[in-house]
């Protein structure tokens, strides 16, 4: 067998177009995780039975379910509720449901380290109860959390090759047709390995440099 990466090298351009399409569901998705993840910690905070209940339901089922599941489940039943979404929305959908799920717990565990003192203290200087969330609780929360923020942001951007199964327009999905078209399977899939290595290792550097500025306590 002879190696021949031409056939890799010359879909350059479809393969920085799936790269692109690739970072634009990981942010699109982490977007949407963070949302909910903040409402979710909000919901659980006011402790209301109801809703904490549908909340951490919602934590156990996404959590103990495999995420292929998740996106046929909704790129399928959602019609079914008369919702029609193209793949690429359902599939942003589909990883900002995954990953919110893991970053309500996330963030929860962050809130909770928060001394319970500091907020008692923004109450005393009377500051209203949001405020005291997003002033006082939620930035020291997300500088303790900020790491393992990045990572679930790493996985997901990992997690969107599956996001191929629904036809969604990602980096895996271009290295199939090229695969389709050429039978090269090898020299797609190693590359496909060192871009999404390389997307892996980029992000990490960024997210750690933003972490960096953003967090970092003022010098004296």
């Amino acid at each position: 067998m002879t190696l021949d990466f031409s056939v890799v090298t010359g879909a350059w351009q479809s393969l920085l177009l799936g790269t692109v399409g690739t970072l634009f569901l990981a942010f699109s998705g982490m977007a949407l995780a963070m949302i909910i993840g903040v409402l979710g910690v909000v919901i659980l905070r006011m402790q209301l039975r109801l809703p904490s209940l549908l909340v951490n339901a919602f934590i156990e089922i996404v959590r103990n379910t495999p995420f292929l599941v998740q996106i046929f489940f909704l790129f399928f039943a959602l019609p079914l509720a008369g919702i029609r979404l193209n793949p690429t929305l359902t599939a942003i959908l589909a990883l900002g449901v995954n990953g919110g799920a893991y970053a309500i717990e996330i963030i929860r565990g962050g809130v909770e380290s928060v001394p319970k003192g500091q907020t008692e203290a923004g109450l005393a200087l009377g500051l209203h109860k949001h405020e005291v969330f997003r002033l006082i609780v939620l930035k020291p929360a997300l500088r303790a959390i900020y790491p393992s923020l990045s990572s679930q942001f790493i996985l997901l951007t990992l997690t969107t090759a599956i996001c191929t199964s629904i036809s969604a327009y990602e980096l895996t999905s271009v290295g199939q047709r090229i695969e389709a078209e050429t039978f090269r399977s090898f020299e797609v899939y190693f590359t496909l390995t060192g871009i999404y290595l390389v997307i892996s290792l980029v992000t990490m550097w960024l997210l750690a440099a933003i972490g960096r500025r953003a967090f970092s306590y003022p010098q004296r």
